[in-house]
């Protein structure tokens, strides 16, 4: 049990460091956008973000749900 633990911290801090040295080393020291709307090969694509998405499809008012009572 101890050495999963010991084992478990050793990793997280080897991971940690990682992410250090790579934050360290950039020039403005933050990491790239994750977001699907700030990649260019997406917006290439026509891919967006599932809220835009979703936004757009409700604007169009073509999925429009109708009260039926």
């Amino acid at each position: 049990m101890i050495q999963t633990l010991l084992i478990s911290c050793v990793l997280l801090a080897v991971g940690m460091a990682l992410l250090l040295v790579k934050v360290l080393g950039r020039k403005d020291g933050t990491f790239s956008s994750q977001h699907i709307h700030d990649s260019e090969p997406m917006r290439q694509r026509g891919i967006h973000c599932v809220m835009d998405q979703d936004r757009e499809m409700r604007s169009q008012k073509r999925l429009k749900i109708e009260d039926k009572h």
